[in-house]
């Protein structure tokens, strides 16, 4: 509840708060004492607080694509300077018209600013899931980058976004690729699309010219049963059309990136042998 909104109930208002009915959230924004600390609430306040707010970063991302994007203090974008508030984190800032989503009374940054408002060199995940969710293209993040130009930081980011021209969907395909730039393999796309008895399926990497997939088991395949089983199903689908598959693990590309090298470029020494042998 806001207190500006309801003077009529302002005796009212300071009872309930008296007796603990109701907490302060943020001055003169009040919630039940049970939700005050959700951030659901707390997005919602810090946008009936101060109606030109916009929700940056994890809260953006929990609103957006990302539902359990991590989170601490709510961040808030605002064209003035705000006084500190526990559990929020205030930011002068200017965020354009374009880049805003609005819904039920909450504005929020779009998914390719979020993304890339999320993102360091340590950790691109909010990049590599608005890309695997398809919320956001490169292309878009790229148009949010220059229309935030200028900001601190934005050299970090368009970096990120050119390790990500190959559209890697999970850190452990952004290191497969790294892999192969650097050994200078070429011939391959990422996460490239296939359909195969009317079912579409995304090789990881796809020699689209040798029929070769190189299929990536990031950290989520340890725990996601659905993942591990939808991956088998690929990979059967692509052996019954002619494609060869090699699996690879985040452990094997960590450890033993130069074994990985290696094995591609075997499978391909093969396939062009085959190539001479036919001719």
């Amino acid at each position: 509840m806001v207190r500006r909104d309801h003077p009529e109930l302002a005796a009212a208002l300071d009872w309930l708060i008296r007796n603990r009915r109701l907490v302060t959230v943020l001055p003169g924004v009040y919630g039940r004492p049970d939700v005050a600390d959700l951030a659901e609430t707390r997005m919602l306040a810090a946008c009936l607080r101060h109606p030109d707010a916009v929700l940056v970063k994890g809260a953006a991302a929990r609103l957006s694509y990302w539902p359990h994007a991590p989170l601490q203090d709510v961040e808030v974008a605002t064209r003035y300077t705000v006084a500190p508030a526990a559990g929020f984190l205030f930011t002068r800032r200017r965020i354009p018209s374009e880049l805003i989503r609005e819904r039920e009374g909450l504005r929020f940054t779009d998914p390719a600013l979020t993304a890339i408002d999320l993102a360091n060199f340590h950790c691109a995940d909010s990049i590599d899931i608005a890309l695997r969710t398809r919320s956001a293209t490169l292309a878009g993040m790229h148009e949010a980058l220059r229309l935030t130009r200028k900001r601190r930081g934005n050299f970090e980011r368009l970096r990120l976004l050119l390790d990500s021209r190959e559209n890697p969907w999970s850190a452990a395909e952004r290191l497969s690729h790294r892999l192969l730039r650097r050994a200078r393999i070429t011939g391959w796309e990422g996460n490239w699309p296939i359909v195969i008895e009317g079912d579409q399926y995304f090789i990881d990497i796809a020699f689209k010219e040798l029929k070769l997939a190189i299929e990536i088991d990031g950290r989520l395949h340890e725990t996601d049963e659905d993942l591990f089983e939808s991956d088998r199903w690929r990979q059967n689908a692509l052996v019954g059309v002619g494609w060869r598959v090699l699996r690879f693990t985040w452990a094997m590309l960590r450890d033993h990136p130069e074994a990985f090298v290696a094995a591609v470029r075997a499978e391909i020494r093969r396939d062009q042998g085959f190539s001479r042998a036919a001719r």
